[in-house]
């Protein structure tokens, strides 16, 4: 919000809540390494941002592989699902549910499959 000097304030306008914490969301793109096994170290990191579900989307560059379940980071990953997951990039999120009901269809990353691909 201007102040008159051109300067930003941090004031919240009537209804606003202000910063919230939901969700965890970590990504890391490291070709040559095991990008699932160090994003669910981040995500590991982030669970008290979420709590009700865990995932993590891998690419190569030429396909999108996503493992996801309900509970903690620790629950929802083992050594053979982590194994799994090839390729260079990934994105994780341990989800805190601010909307939608908690369950799996709502757990993240989602992945759709398109006829563009």
């Amino acid at each position: 919000m201007p102040r008159g000097d051109g300067r930003l304030n941090h004031d919240l306008l009537p209804g606003e809540k202000g910063p919230q914490d939901a969700c965890g969301v970590f990504g890391v793109w490291a070709p040559g390494e095991e990008v699932a096994k160090l994003t669910y170290f981040g995500l590991y990191a982030l669970q008290h941002r979420g709590q009700e579900s865990a995932g993590i989307a891998v690419s190569n560059g030429s396909q999108i592989l996503v493992f996801k379940d309900m509970g903690l980071v620790s629950q929802v990953f083992d050594e053979t699902s982590l194994g799994s997951l090839q390729g260079h990039i990934a994105v994780g999120h341990a989800r805190y549910s601010t909307t939608g009901a908690s369950v799996w269809e709502n757990a993240q990353p989602t992945f759709r499959a398109t006829a563009h691909g």
